[in-house]
C-alpha cells in the first residue's frame, strides 16, 4: 500500500494523520519519529508554515513527504524544489515509491514528465517561473523548498525568494542545515501568507560528529582512516584538478578487496566509459576510489554516485559537490583545506560552507557516529614531522627549523578549526534581481502586468536603495519590449484583464536563455542567407550571447599561441617581436566587429543591455568546423578536467539555437547542424533526458522507475538526419587530414580498418603528384553536401566523400562502410574506409 492508500478519508482530523503517517513511517521505514518530526508535522497538518533548520540526517526528509501528504488530503498540489536536477530526479523517484507513479510528476526545464500530477518535483527557477507566471492563480497549494540556504546565492538567490512573495496561498516548508538566523523570514511569511510560521532549530544531532584535527600527511590520514573503519571517506579539495590528482595518487594503496572490486564491476556492468577522463575514472572505480566534481559528466558523477550509494566505494576524492543533499552514506568527511578560491580571491571557508560540507559525515542508519577531519597546513604538517623528529630531547625541539607558510598564504589552524565547529551560519541575504525573462513572466500572468510588477519589485526582501535600482532597470526593459514590438498596450483590458501583452506571432523561448538572445533574433538580419557560411554564422551570433566556458577558451588561446610561436621560430623571427605578435593572439571570435557595431546600435533603442556582456566565441563552431567528435574535441585541447562544462556549455547553445532562431530563419544547412549539436549532446550523455521523455509519453503508469546506471541515449542512428551530419562530419575530418598530410593521424582512425599511416601515405601521393601539396580544398564548398553520396542499406551505409581539387575535376575521394549497429553501439559513426582513389577505381 502506497501512504495515500493509508490516510484518513477526514481531512480535518490532524490527529488520525498524524497517527496513520506514524504508523506508515514504523512500518514501511522501520522509522519512530523524532519529536522534532513530530512537532513539525503537527504545525503543518494544523496550517502552518515551518522552517526547519535542523541537522543533516535528522530526517527533513520525511518531514517533507509528511507535508506532500497533507497538501494531497486537502485535494490541492503540492510541489517539492531543489537547487540541482540529480537531487530533483532522487527525490522524485523516491516520492513514486511512497505515493504512487501516478501521483508524481518532476519538471527540470529539460523535460516534463506527469506535469499534471498532484505532486511535482522541480527546480527552484522552475517554481519560481512559475510563480511569475501565475503569482495567487497558480494552483499550488504548499512548497517544500529543500536547500533553503540557497536563498543567498548572489547568481541563483532570486529563485528562492520569488515563490515566497508571489505565492500568498501557499504554505511554505523551508529546509536546511545551515541557515543561521530565519526570524525574518518567519515573520514575512506570515505576513505574507496570513499563516503562522513555526521555526524549528537547535536539535541534537542523531548521529553525533566528532571533530579531529592531524598533522600526518594527508596519504596517511587516509591510510588510518581506512584502517580504522573509518570508511567511507570523502576528501574533500576545492579545486577540481587537486582532487584527481589526489585520487590519482591513492592507486597505490590497496583500498578495496578482491570480492568488493569485482562487485563494483558487477555494478558497473557494460556502463560505457569514454576515452580521456572516462578511461581514468573506471580505472579508479574499479579500485574503490571515486571522484566527484562540477567538471566531470553528469552520468560520470550519477555512476560514482550510485557506486557510493551500494557502499562499494571506501574513497572519494572530489569538490564540494557532494554537499548539496545527495543522499550519499558518508562516514567521515576529510578537509583537504579550511580555506577556498571564491572566484576573486583565496579566503577562510564561512560557517555555513563548513557545516554543509561537515554535515555529510555520519549518516542515520548507516552509521552511530561521524567524523570530520582537518588537515593541517603543508608547513604545519613538515614541522610535525621535525619535530617528531626531534623527540623529546628539548634542546633538539629548540634547534628544529620550522617552516613558514608560502608567501600569501590563507592559512588556518586548529583554532580557526574549533571555532568553525562552533560558529553559526551566516545570516540569508537577498540577492534579487530583475531580468528580460522575469518581465515577460509577469506580463504573461493574467490580470494586470503592472500592479504584478509594481508589488514584486516593491515588496521584496532588498533594502529600499536597491529596489530603486531594480525599478527603473524593469522600466527600461519594458520601454525596449515595446520599442522592439515585443509587448504591446491594449486600448481595452482583455478577458483575462490584461492591459499589455506579449505579442502573437514572436517566438517566446527565447526569453527563458540569455539576456541578449532578442539581439540575437535581432542580428539575424544582418546575415546573408545565401553565404555558404549562414549557418555557422548564425551560431557565432547565438554563441556570441552565451556565458563564456573559460577553461575552453583557454584552453583555444594557448593552442593558438603555441602554433604561432612554432610557426615565428620556424620563420627566424627575434624573440621580442615573437612576444609583441602572441600578445595579439586570442581565441577565435567569429563576426567579432559585426556584432559589436550592431550591438551599439541596438544599446540606442534598448538601454537595459548596457551592462550586458556579448562575448564572441567559437566552441560549437570550432568543434564542427573542425569535424571532430565530442572525445576528440577534448583530448585536442586537453579539457578532461572540464568535460562537464564544455557538455553545459553546448547543451546551451543548443538550446538557445532550437529556442531562439525562429523557422523562418533556418534553411536547411542550419536545421542539420541544430540536429547535429542535438544529437552530439544526447550521445555524450543524455542525463537522464531520454528516460525523462520516455517517462512523459506514458505519463502517470506504474512502469515508471529510476534509469539503471548503463542505460543510456537512444541508438545514434534513430534521428538520421543528425545522423548524416555526423558521418558527413567524419568523413571530412578525414579530408583535413588528408589535406594536411597527417597521415599519423588518419592512421590513428582507421587502423582497426586496415588503414595505417603508410598505406594512407601510400594511397594519398598519386593524388598529390598530379595536383601538388595544396590540392585538397577544405573550404565551405569542400564539406557541401554535392561532394558526398550516401547509398543507405539496412546494416550499412556506403559513402563517397570526393575531393574538392583545384581543378574542379572531383575524381578523386575517399569510399568507406558506416556499421550502423557499431555507430549505436559507441554512439558515434564506426566508419571502416575501403578505398582511396579516383572514381571507379
Amino acid at each position: 500500500m502506497t501512504l495515500t492508500d493509508r490516510l484518513p478519508r477526514d481531512p480535518d482530523d490532524p490527529d488520525a494523520f498524524l497517527d496513520a503517517f506514524a504508523d506508515w513511517a514504523f512500518e514501511e521505514r522501520g522509522i519512530s519519529l523524532y519529536p522534532a518530526q513530530e512537532e513539525a508535522l503537527v504545525e503543518l497538518v494544523t496550517g502552518s508554515n515551518v522552517i526547519l533548520s535542523t541537522p543533516t540526517g535528522s530526517g527533513k526528509s520525511l518531514v517533507a513527504v509528511g507535508a506532500h501528504a497533507a497538501t494531497l488530503q486537502h485535494g490541492r498540489r503540492t510541489y517539492y524544489t531543489a537547487p540541482v536536477k540529480a537531487l530533483v530526479s532522487e527525490k522524485f523517484f523516491q516520492l513514486i515509491d511512497t505515493f504512487g507513479a501516478e501521483k508524481v510528476g518532476m519538471l527540470t526545464g529539460d523535460a516534463s514528465v506527469n506535469e499534471k500530477a498532484p505532486i511535482i518535483c522541480c527546480t527552484a527557477e522552475i517554481l519560481a517561473n512559475i510563480a511569475l507566471r501565475s503569482g495567487p492563480y497558480a494552483d499550488i497549494g504548499s512548497v517544500v523548498m529543500d536547500e533553503f540556504h540557497f536563498y543567498a546565492d548572489p547568481d541563483r538567490g532570486w529563485a528562492w525568494q520569488v515563490p515566497l512573495i508571489e505565492l500568498p496561498q501557499a504554505q511554505f516548508l523551508l529546509m536546511s542545515a545551515t541557515l543561521g538566523d530565519v526570524t525574518f523570514f518567519r515573520d514575512d511569511l506570515t505576513r505574507r501568507t496570513g499563516r503562522s510560521t513555526a521555526l524549528i532549530t537547535g536539535v541534537e544531532r542523531p548521529v553525533p560528529l566528532h571533530y579531529r584535527y592531524v598533522t600526518t600527511p594527508l596519504h596517511e590520514t587516509i591510510e588510518e582512516l581506512l584502517a580504522t573503519k573509518e570508511a567511507p571517506v570523502y576528501v574533500v579539495h576545492f579545486t577540481q584538478a587537486a582532487a584527481v590528482e589526489r585520487a590519482q595518487a591513492l592507486m597505490s594503496m590497496n583500498v578495496a578487496t578482491k570480492e568488493e572490486k569485482q562487485a563494483i564491476a558487477e555494478l558497473i556492468g557494460d556502463f560505457r566509459f569514454t576515452a580521456g577522463f572516462g578511461k581514468t575514472l573506471s580505472r579508479l572505480v574499479r579500485h574503490g576510489i571515486g571522484v566527484h566534481h562540477a567538471g566531470m559528466l553528469p552520468r560520470y558523477r550519477r555512476l560514482v554516485e550510485t557506486l557510493a550509494q551500494s557502499g562499494l566505494l571506501k574513497v572519494i576524492c572530489g569538490t564540494d559537490t557532494l554537499g548539496v543533499g545527495i543522499n550519499v552514506p558518508i562516514r567521515t568527511v576529510l578537509f583537504t583545506a579550511l580555506s577556498k578560491f571564491d572566484g576573486n580571491r583565496v579566503r577562510p571557508l564561512k560557517a555555513r560552507e563548513f557545516h554543509q560540507i561537515a554535515g555529510r559525515a555520519g549518516r542515520a542508519g548507516y552509521d552511530t557516529v561521524g567524523t570530520v577531519v582537518a588537515q593541517a597546513p603543508e608547513h604545519e604538517v613538515e614541522n610535525a614531522r621535525r619535530l617528531a623528529k626531534a623527540g623529546d630531547d628539548p634542546k633538539k625541539r629548540k634547534r628544529v627549523v620550522r617552516v613558514k607558510p608560502p608567501e600569501g598564504f590563507v592559512g588556518w589552524s586548529e583554532v580557526s578549526y574549533e571555532k568553525l565547529q562552533r560558529a553559526q551560519p551566516e545570516p540569508l541575504t537577498s540577492h534579487f534581481t530583475v531580468t528580460f525573462a522575469m518581465l515577460l513572466n509577469v506580463i504573461s500572468r493574467p490580470g494586470d502586468a503592472f500592479a504584478a510588477m509594481r508589488h514584486l519589485l516593491e515588496d521584496n526582501h532588498e533594502p529600499r536603495h536597491r529596489q530603486r535600482k531594480h525599478i527603473l532597470r524593469a522600466i527600461a526593459i519594458y520601454k525596449a519590449l515595446r520599442n522592439a514590438g515585443i509587448v504591446e498596450e491594449l486600448p481595452e483590458p482583455d478577458a483575462e484583464g490584461r492591459r499589455v501583452r506579449i505579442v502573437d506571432d514572436l517566438q517566446l523561448d527565447f526569453a527563458l536563455n540569455q539576456p541578449l538572445s532578442p539581439f540575437a533574433l535581432a542580428t539575424l538580419e544582418l546575415l546573408d542567407r545565401e553565404s555558404p557560411t549562414y549557418a555557422l554564422d548564425v551560431l557565432s551570433v547565438v554563441e556570441a550571447t552565451l556565458d563564456d566556458p573559460r577553461p575552453v577558451l583557454y584552453a583555444q588561446e594557448n593552442k593558438a599561441k603555441a602554433e604561432a610561436l612554432a610557426a615565428m621560430k620556424a620563420e627566424g623571427l627575434e624573440y621580442e617581436e615573437r612576444m609583441a605578435r602572441l600578445e595579439e593572439i586570442s581565441w577565435p571570435k567569429p563576426l567579432d566587429e559585426l556584432l559589436h557595431a550592431a550591438l551599439e546600435t541596438y544599446r540606442r533603442g534598448a538601454p537595459w543591455v548596457a551592462d550586458a556582456r556579448l562575448s564572441p566565441k567559437s566552441v560549437a563552431r570550432d568543434m564542427y568546423e573542425r569535424s571532430m567528435t565530442f572525445v576528440e574535441y577534448i583530448s585536442y585541447y586537453q579539457l578532461a578536467r572540464s568535460e562537464g562544462l564544455v557538455l553545459r556549455y553546448l547543451a546551451d547553445a543548443y538550446r538557445a539555437l532550437r529556442q531562439t532562431i525562429p523557422d523562418e530563419a533556418k534553411t536547411e544547412e542550419l536545421a542539420d547542424l541544430e540536429e547535429w549539436l542535438g544529437e552530439l549532446v544526447r550521445q555524450t550523455d543524455s542525463s537522464l533526458l531520454d528516460e525523462w521523455e520516455a517517462l512523459a509519453a506514458g505519463e502517470g503508469t506504474a512502469d515508471v522507475r529510476p534509469p539503471s546506471m548503463d542505460q543510456g541515449p537512444a541508438g545514434v542512428t534513430a534521428n538520421a538526419r543528425a545522423f548524416r551530419v555526423l558521418v558527413r562530419n567524419a568523413m571530412f575530418r578525414r579530408v583535413e587530414l588528408a589535406a594536411l598530410q597527417r597521415y599519423d593521424l588518419l592512421g590513428e582512425l582507421d587502423a582497426e580498418s586496415g588503414w595505417t599511416a603508410e598505406k594512407w601515405r601510400g594511397a594519398l601521393e598519386p593524388y598529390f603528384a598530379e595536383y601538388g601539396d595544396d590540392g585538397i580544398g577544405t573550404g565551405p564548398d569542400a564539406r557541401g553536401p554535392a561532394l558526398l553520396a550516401i547509398e543507405e542499406e539496412p546494416e550499412r551505409w556506403i559513402v563517397r566523400q570526393v575531393f574538392d581539387d583545384p581543378e574542379g575535376d572531383h575524381d578523386w575521394g575517399i569510399t568507406a562502410e558506416i556499421d550502423l549497429a557499431a555507430s549505436d553501439a559507441q554512439g558515434t559513426p564506426v566508419v571502416w574506409i575501403t578505398g582511396v582513389a579516383p572514381l571507379g577505381e
